[in-house]
């Protein structure tokens, strides 16, 4: 009968008499946040990445474009920096990287709309044959725009993150 008892006060101990352990001790030597995070931007980074590229490519036919879609494919970049910290970003995209992007999307965009004036059409008008309505590779021009587009919002946003982020961490080692 004691055995039962002692049994039964070894399994009911008093709350206050453990001691506590934190929740997270500030000792994380790894970057970037819990393994929680880390395993979901895994899982999610690259689905926002696809829908990013998707929102760009059908942008004349449905909404959205080259600014929504450089938005969303500028966030995959920046998710992944918020969950596994600045280094692993600035591996996938640094910033030299992102500013010759920007640059390359800025290029591409006044190509475009130069290559009108030099075939003698209307300034972003240099195909002639627009094709049917509401078929995917109809709509001349404004996908090369559109892809212009997100290259300089994608690359501008995240570099313009990028720069925040290094800026936050310069003012920390001070």
């Amino acid at each position: 009968m004691s055995r039962k008892m002692n049994n039964r006060e070894e399994n009911h101990r008093d709350p206050e008499a453990i001691p506590e352990k934190p929740l997270h001790s500030g000792q994380n030597k790894e970057p970037g946040m819990t393994l929680i995070v880390k395993t979901i931007t895994r899982l999610t980074v690259g689905l926002i990445l696809l829908y990013g590229i998707y929102i760009v490519l059908h942008g004349h036919i449905s909404p959205g474009g080259g600014f929504a879609g450089g938005v969303i494919i500028a966030l995959s970049f920046i998710h992944l920096m918020l969950a596994f910290g600045k280094e692993v970003a600035l591996k996938k995209l640094s910033e030299a990287a992102a500013s010759i992007l920007e640059s390359l999307g800025a290029i591409m965009f006044l190509s475009v709309a130069l290559l009108g004036f030099l075939g003698g059409y209307l300034f972003f008008n240099f195909f002639l044959h627009k094709g049917k309505p509401f078929q995917l590779f109809s709509a001349g021009i404004i996908p090369l725009c559109n892809i212009a587009i997100s290259l300089k919002v994608g690359a501008g946003l995240f570099a313009i993150f990028a720069a925040l982020v290094l800026f936050k961490s310069g003012e920390e080692e001070k």
